[in-house]
């Protein structure tokens, strides 16, 4: 994440629009491996583009310890490393970054105007890359420990946890990847799952049966974070049998799924049931001159090379659209 001296440095807002004139070519929102390429490829075609990040450039993909199944690292590459690499490249083309909030959108002839930090700044096309943020348990204890032992980013937290004995929730992919990251630092990991089997890839998922340092607590779900200044155990029931017990616990890690990041354009859009944005297979939502790109998506794989295709895809699609609207 980017320090507080090294946001000091970066280009205001103010500057960044100065240089450009009151309308870009294109605005990207977040800050992703979707937002990233679209970036890069926009920036190679001389597009004017201003991308727009709230929080951490390479989103949730920057969190993971290591990536495995990203072609051209045989050896895998940490989320950190890959996000820097395309941050890197989308700069040496010419976009520009902006750390800031995106609050709204709205259309007045064809132009997308975006409320960042307080300012409308216009775009005529627009590119939305927000991806998705961790859903919570939304159970008792949950808030009041977070930062003292509930936490969503095991690459963040896990060092803290050395010789500890540590809960990770859910059975997913992303929820065994930690499982298997924290084992560096904690003495046991108890893995608390819904159902009898992992839904994680295979294998991931032999490698968590296979470790002598998880336990899978299959059937089971938390129920309540308990503690005092910080946690100390945790209420789990059994779903078949109704049963509850009690595990000790220093930290839990909660990786239950997610919601996409989608407030901000609600209305504007057409969004499927579950709040994803609906795209043909060019990246092209319901609004003409928006597109959207990665994990905002409704789609069947959610993945790192997945999202840079389609940010790809995006900026190819929003140059067409920009060259025929300013004929």
């Amino acid at each position: 994440m980017i320090t507080l001296e090294e946001l000091k440095t970066l280009p205001k807002l103010e500057a960044i629009v100065q240089s450009h004139g009151p309308l870009f070519d294109l605005i990207i929102i977040g800050g992703g491996p979707a937002g990233l390429a679209a970036a890069l490829y926009a920036g190679r075609a001389r597009i004017r583009t201003l991308l727009v990040e709230k929080a951490l450039l390479g989103g949730m993909a920057s969190t993971s310890y290591l990536i495995e199944n990203y072609p051209g690292f045989p050896h895998g590459v940490s989320g950190m490393d890959l996000s820097k690499y395309f941050e890197e490249q989308a700069k040496k083309f010419g976009a520009d970054f902006y750390y800031g909030d995106v609050a709204g959108i709205t259309i007045k002839d064809n132009r997308k105007i975006v409320q960042i930090d307080g300012r409308s700044v216009e775009a005529r096309a627009l590119i939305v890359a927000t991806g998705t943020e961790t859903k919570k348990l939304n159970i008792p204890g949950e808030e009041q420990f977070i930062g003292r032992g509930v936490s969503y980013c095991a690459t963040c937290d896990g060092p803290f946890y050395k010789g500890k004995n540590i809960v990770v929730v859910g059975g997913g992919n992303a929820a065994i990847e930690e499982a298997l990251f924290l084992t560096r630092y904690a003495a046991k990991i108890s893995v608390i799952h819904r159902r009898n089997k992992l839904r994680a890839e295979n294998i991931l998922a032999e490698q968590a049966l296979n470790d002598p340092k998880i336990f899978i607590i299959w059937d089971s779900q938390v129920e309540e974070i308990i503690g005092t200044s910080r946690i100390e155990k945790i209420k789990v029931k059994n779903v078949q049998t109704q049963k509850t017990n009690y595990i000790p616990a220093d930290g839990v890690f909660i990786y239950v799924g997610s919601q996409p990041n989608t407030s901000f354009i609600k209305g504007i859009i057409d969004l499927d049931k579950e709040g994803y944005i609906k795209t043909d297979e060019n990246m092209k939502t319901s609004v003409p001159g928006i597109f959207a790109a990665g994990d905002i998506r409704g789609k069947s794989l959610k993945q790192v090379i997945t999202a840079a295709a389609d940010g790809a895809i995006a900026a190819n699609s929003a140059r067409l659209y920009i060259e025929e609207e300013k004929k």
